[in-house]
C-alpha cells in the first residue's frame, strides 16, 4: 500500500515538531509520509504542486491563513480530507471551515493521541473515497450500453434510445419478453444519467405481497398496522435522488396503480396510517412483458398510469429477431463463464453455433446465457460440442439455418456457416456410405487420403464412429 501523504501547515516550530513525535510513535509510523510548511504562503505552493491525502492546518497565520489553504486545497482535489487546528478563542473559525468542506477540527492545546486518531479516521475516509470512486468507474463500465451486446440494427436502434433516456429526466418504460435485457437496460440508463451518483433501487412488484405492497413502496408509519413495531422507510424514499426501477408493473393490483399513480404525478407519498406527505425526487423507469396498452383496453390496468409511465418507451427485442447477434452473445457468455469455472473453453463447435443459430430462444438472452453457462461446465475439450449444449437446443441443429439468420448475416459469414454445415454432413454421409473406411471414402470424394484426415478433424468427425461393430 502506497504511504499516505500529510501535509502539516502552522508557523510555530513546536507545532511541527509535535506532529513529528506523533506520526514517528506511531504504530504505523512507515506508512506515513510527512511534510511541513511554516506558513500559509509555502503550504499553497506545495498544495499547487502535489497532491496529499491529509492536510492538517492553523486557521490563524501570518499571509495565507487556514481559509486560503482549505480553498486551494479543495480546489485541486476535492478528497483531499483537510484537519483545521485552532485556540480556544476561534472554535466558531473551526465550525465555519467544517461547512466549507474541512474534515474535522483540533482545539489547540490538543492530546497528541486524539490527534493521531483524527488523522487516521481522515485516511480513512479519503481510501473509502477512492473506493467508490473505483466502483462508480467499474459500474459504468459494467452497465455501459456496449455491454448489452449486440450490433443487429434492432440494437443500435435500442441504444441510441438508452442514451437519449439517459440525458432525458424522465419516465422510461421498457417493454419486450422475460430474458430480453430489460433490468440490464434500466441499470445502464441510471449509470450514465445525472443521478448516477444516488442509489438504483430494483423492485420487482410481481414478487411483492398484495397486502404489503403500499407499505413496501411508500413505506409505513409506527403502529399503522399489526406488526408495524416501527416506521418503515419505503422504496421511493430509498430512491429518492436516484432511480426507482419498476420490474413488472403490469402484475400491480389495480387500488395500488390509483396510489402509485398520484405519487407520480405530485412527487409525493404518504406513509401507511400518516397523514403526512413526503416529497420525493425519484426518476422511475416500469417494465413489463405485458401488453400494458391492451392489458389497459381490458381494464386490467389503469390507463391513466399507463399514459404517464409511456412517457419515454424502449422495446427490447426478443432474440429470435435478432439472430445476428447469437454469435457474440454465445461468445461473450463463453468467455464470461469459463472465467468464473477457471475452464480452457476457447470457442465453439461449427455445429454448435449452427444449433444455437437455430433455437427459437422463448427465453431469450437469459435463456442463452444458461445454455452457454451449462456446456462450459460440462465440455470436455477447449471448444463447446453440440453434445455439451441441452437438449431442447440440440434438436435445432437438425433444421437448415434459418433464411432470416442468413439475411441478417454479413455476406462471408453467411457463407462460412453454411459451407460447414454441409462440409460436416457431407463428411457424416460419406462415412457412413463406406461404414468408416476412410481409403474408399477418399477416393469417392476425389481427395488424397491425408486431405481427407485433415477435414475429418478440422470437423470432429470421427471415421471409428460408423465402422460396423458385428
Amino acid at each position: 500500500m502506497a504511504r499516505a501523504r500529510v501535509l502539516v501547515v502552522d508557523d510555530k516550530e513546536n507545532m511541527l515538531k509535535l506532529f513529528e513525535r506523533i506520526f514517528a510513535g506511531s504504530h504505523e509510523a512507515g506508512d506515513y509520509e510527512l511534510t511541513a510548511a511554516a506558513d500559509g504562503a509555502r503550504a499553497l505552493a506545495l498544495v499547487a504542486s502535489r497532491e496529499f491525502d491529509v492536510v492538517i492546518t492553523d486557521i490563524r497565520m501570518p499571509g495565507a491563513d487556514g481559509f486560503e489553504v482549505l480553498k486551494a486545497v479543495k480546489s485541486r482535489s476535492p478528497d483531499t480530507e483537510v484537519i483545521m487546528m485552532t485556540g480556544y478563542a476561534a472554535i466558531q473559525d473551526a465550525v465555519t471551515a467544517m461547512k466549507q468542506g474541512a474534515y474535522d477540527y483540533l482545539q489547540k492545546p490538543f492530546d497528541p493521541d486524539a490527534a493521531a486518531l483524527v488523522v487516521s479516521r481522515a485516511l480513512e475516509r479519503k481510501r473509502l473515497k477512492e473506493q467508490a470512486a473505483t466502483l462508480r468507474k467499474e459500474l459504468l463500465g459494467v452497465f455501459a450500453f456496449h455491454n448489452i451486446v449486440g450490433k443487429s440494427p434492432l440494437m443500435r436502434e435500442v441504444y441510441g434510445l438508452l442514451d437519449q433516456a439517459a440525458d432525458l429526466d424522465i419516465t422510461v418504460l421498457l417493454t419486450g419478453e422475460t430474458g430480453t435485457g430489460k433490468e440490464l437496460a434500466a441499470r445502464a440508463v441510471h449509470y450514465h444519467s445525472a443521478r448516477k451518483e444516488r442509489r438504483f433501487v430494483p423492485v420487482n412488484c410481481g414478487a411483492l405481497p398484495s397486502d404489503l405492497v403500499e407499505s413496501e413502496l411508500f413505506g409505513h408509519a409506527r403502529g399503522s398496522f399489526t406488526g408495524a413495531a416501527g416506521e418503515k422507510t419505503g422504496l421511493f424514499e430509498e430512491a429518492s435522488g436516484g432511480t426507482l426501477f419498476l420490474d413488472e408493473i403490469g402484475e400491480l393490483p389495480l387500488p395500488m396503480q390509483v396510489k402509485l399513480n398520484r405519487a407520480l404525478q405530485e412527487k409525493e407519498i404518504r406513509r401507511v396510517g400518516d397523514n403526512k406527505g413526503i416529497k420525493v425526487d425519484v426518476r422511475v423507469i416500469a417494465a413489463t412483458h405485458r401488453d400494458l396498452r391492451a392489458e389497459a383496453a381490458a381494464g386490467r390496468f389503469r390507463e391513466d398510469l399507463f399514459y404517464r409511465l409511456n412517457v419515454f418507451p424502449v422495446r427490447m427485442p426478443p432474440l429470435r429477431e435478432r439472430r445476428e447477434d447469437i454469435p457474440l452473445l454465445a461468445a461473450h457468455f463463453l468467455e464470461k463463464h469459463a472465467r468464473a469455472f477457471r475452464r480452457e473453453v476457447e470457442g465453439l463447435e461449427p455445429d454448435a453455433l449452427r444449433a444455437l443459430t437455430g433455437y427459437a430462444w422463448p427465453g431469450n438472452v437469459r435463456e442463452l446465457e444458461n445454455a452457454i453457462e451449462r456446456a462450459v461446465a460440462v465440455a470436455r475439450g477447449k471448444t463447446v460440442a453440440l453434445k455439451d449444449l441441452p437438449p431442447e437446443v440440440k434438436g435445432s441443429q437438425e433444421g437448415s439455418v434459418p433464411a432470416e439468420v442468413l439475411a441478417k448475416m454479413p455476406y462471408r459469414e453467411a457463407i462460412d456457416l453454411t459451407r460447414d454445415r454441409v462440409s460436416r454432413d457431407y463428411l457424416v454421409a460419406l462415412l457412413r456410405e463406406f461404414n468408416g473406411n476412410v481409403t474408399q471414402a477418399a477416393s469417392r470424394a476425389g481427395m488424397e487420403r491425408e486431405s481427407l484426415h485433415r477435414l475429418l478433424k478440422r470437423y470432429k468427425v470421427y471415421s471409428d464412429d460408423f465402422k460396423s461393430r458385428e
